[in-house]
Parts: structure tokens; C-alpha cells; sequence
């Protein structure tokens, strides 16, 4: 990937952990540094929801939708192409319950996103998160959540919100309503930027200042990513964790 005259090399890594008191893995994730279709690079996480084998499904089913319309859109802008991936796979999450009983009230968060000419573009629904990590960490996202509304409207401070027993209820889910709402962002990358992408199994169990400091203490993106699954599961993994993170390459250095 090249910005302006100097070459960079993009470092990723993703991993997802059942965490220590779910039976199933709902979450999924995806991430490719090179193309798909139009897209320079994907990276996508998905926390599913639903019972028996529903979440799961939802989550796996939405991934590999959005990277199958991704590689066949014929749009060049990242935010229209996640936003036809993601509408297709709304639609498909919906016509399966229809047609399963037991796939009833299923459905699951997405963040997606794509690094282009050193700019961040990233598609949201739900609670999982998309932050960028240096000195300070900074969440790009917007929790579509009950618990996130009540902070909009001060109801509550946000330092209570992550001990809220409402926390985990979302107000908007791929798979819940045929009109489905997406919030889109783009962002610059600045040098030491790096991206951190994530289901609430994380968030819920690590504060945000610790989620900075391993990030920023480990030698690479294997490291900090294995070191924030740690943490979460030595902190009581109440959920499934699922962690990708980016180093962008815009260091100053030139290979």
C-alpha cells in the first residue's frame, strides 16, 4: 500500500476466544489485507445473537455475505459497497427465520472496515467497536445500545454505562428489521495510529485505558491482540472475545 512517496506495510492479526463461562463461540471474524472486489482490504467482526445455533449462524452467515457481495460490487466508494454487503446480508438473515422457527429472533452486531490512501472508512451496527489507538484511544463507533441511549440523553454517566445490568441490550442488530439503519465514519490515520477492532467481550471485561496500554506495549500485532484475549478472560470472560487489530505501517518508516 503506498501513501504519498513512501511504501508501508500493513501488519493485522485476528483472534476470537470462546471466553471462560460461554458453551458456544457466536462471534466471527474476517480480515484480508489484500483486495476484495473494489475494496483494497476488509476487516470485519460480528457478535451473534440468538439461541441454539442461531447466533452463530447469524454472525458467520453476515461475514461471508459481506465479503461475497464485497468481491462482487461493481461501486468503487468503500461506504456504498459495506452498505449493499451489509443490506444483502440483513435480507438474508431475515428470509432464514422466516423459513426456520428455530432461527427466530436471531440476528448480530457488524463493524467493518477498510484502510485506503491512509484514511479509515468503517460501516456499524450494534455494540461492537472500532477504535484507533495511540497516546489516546479513541472510539470511532457508536454503540447502537439501550445503556448508550441513556448516556445521550443523561440519564446516567458513561463510567456507570459498563456496569449497567442493561449493558448487553442492543437497539439495533443485522437481522432484526428489514429497514436497516448503518452508521458510517471515515477517519484519517495518522503516524503510530494503529486499529483496534472488537466484540463487547472485551470492553466488558477490560477498561479502556488497559485496552491502550497493552495495545501500545506489545512488540506486534500477534502479541497485542493474544495479551487483550488474556485480559479479558483473567478479568472473568463472560462472553465470547473476539479482537483484530491493525497496524497501519504509517510510522514515518520507509521501506
Amino acid at each position: 500500500m503506498v501513501y504519498g512517496e513512501a511504501v508501508h506495510y500493513m501488519k493485522t492479526f485476528a483472534i476470537t476466544d470462546i471466553g471462560m463461562c460461554r458453551k458456544m463461540n457466536q462471534d466471527c471474524c474476517y480480515t484480508s489485507e489484500l483486495p476484495v472486489g473494489n475494496l483494497p482490504n476488509l476487516f470485519i467482526v460480528a457478535d451473534g445473537m440468538g439461541g441454539h445455533n442461531a447466533g452463530e449462524y447469524a454472525s458467520r452467515y453476515t461475514v461471508d455475505t459481506i465479503v461475497a457481495v464485497a468481491a462482487a460490487c461493481p461501486h468503487t466508494q468503500p461506504a456504498l459497497i459495506l452498505e449493499e454487503a451489509i443490506k444483502k446480508a440483513n435480507e438474508g438473515l431475515l428470509d432464514k427465520a422466516a423459513q426456520d422457527t428455530s432461527m427466530w429472533g436471531m440476528g448480530t452486531t457488524v463493524v467493518a472496515a477498510v484502510l485506503l490512501n491512509g484514511r479509515l472508512f468503517a460501516a456499524n451496527i450494534g455494540d461492537s467497536r472500532l477504535y484507533i489507538v495511540n497516546e489516546a484511544m479513541r472510539q470511532v463507533t457508536r454503540d447502537h445500545s439501550y445503556v448508550e441511549e441513556m448516556v445521550r440523553r443523561g440519564e446516567i454517566r458513561r463510567e456507570a454505562a459498563r456496569w449497567h445490568p442493561d449493558k448487553n441490550i442492543i437497539t439495533r442488530a443485522v437481522g432484526a428489521v428489514k429497514d436497516i439503519q448503518i452508521d458510517f465514519f471515515e477517519t484519517d490515520i495518522g503516524c503510530g495510529d494503529e486499529i483496534l477492532m472488537c466484540s463487547d467481550g472485551l470492553t466488558n471485561m477490560v477498561e479502556e485505558e488497559e485496552i491502550r496500554r497493552i495495545v501500545k506495549g506489545q512488540r506486534d500485532t500477534v502479541e497485542k491482540a493474544e495479551r487483550l484475549i488474556l485480559a479479558a478472560n483473567q478479568n472473568g470472560g463472560k462472553d465470547n472475545i473476539t479482537v483484530i487489530v491493525i497496524d497501519p505501517g504509517l510510522d514515518g518508516t520507509v521501506y
